[in-house]
């Protein structure tokens, strides 16, 4: 991982969250039982998986942590945590917002919400632990730890569907039966999905680069 933002990340995620939008309001067509609250999907979905991703992100850096030591890659999980707790809190947001409408309430404890908000609760108590925890190699093995259990917590949330009766919607993507879309609705689906992984990429490596330069500046005050 690059302690550089690349310049053209930036631009690059503008121009993929614009061109998503565009398809989202403009393009893509208004689904026939929930109406337009199903726009909200097209930010929902790509949210989660780029939160999986983020939190995937936090226990591989973690492994690397209690493998070859924790400079560099507790910079990477810490920041991919604060990535994910972002996007984690979009999935819960933007799920409140649909199920007012689709379902009468905001919230429910089915298996999947249920699972999302321990996945958010517990990347959070990371973020906690890390900031009320003074910095140096306890921290980060300790932090790392809390990222690999942590993660066991993602195939669940992934798979509470199946594997429980839950009030969530079976996939319509990744299935047996293939993508139960329309075409319009898949392509502006996976353009979003682009979008976010872009701006995941974007906030990831700006965070990292923040970092690296808040240790060199506390070197650099240590020896003033």
């Amino acid at each position: 991982m690059t302690d550089r933002l690349p310049s053209a990340l930036p631009l690059a995620a503008l121009v993929a969250v614009s061109a998503a939008l565009g398809l989202i309001f403009l393009w893509a067509p208004t689904e026939a039982v929930q109406g337009d609250v199903q726009r909200i999907l097209y930010v929902h979905v790509p949210a989660a998986w780029l939160a999986y991703l983020a939190f995937a992100v936090v226990a591989v850096a973690s492994v690397l942590v209690v493998a070859s030591g924790p400079e560099r890659w507790d910079r990477v999980a810490a920041s991919a945590a604060e990535v994910g707790v972002l996007f984690t809190t979009i999935v819960l947001v933007t799920g409140s917002i649909w199920a007012r409408p689709t379902w009468g309430v905001w919230w429910v404890w089915d298996a999947r919400l249920t699972t999302t908000l321990v996945l958010w609760a517990v990347y959070v108590g990371y973020l906690l632990f890390r900031s009320l925890t003074p910095p140096g190699a306890r921290r980060a093995r300790v932090a790392a730890v809390i990222g690999i259990i942590g993660a066991i917590d993602i195939p669940i949330v992934h798979f509470a569907v199946t594997w429980w009766n839950t009030a969530h919607p079976e996939p319509t993507v990744i299935s047996r039966a293939g993508p139960q879309l329309t075409s319009e609705m898949l392509t502006t689906l996976l353009v979003s999905l682009a979008a976010f992984a872009l701006v995941f990429a974007c906030l990831l490596a700006l965070r990292v680069a923040q970092m690296s330069a808040r240790e060199r500046l506390d070197v650099l005050e240590a020896h003033v």
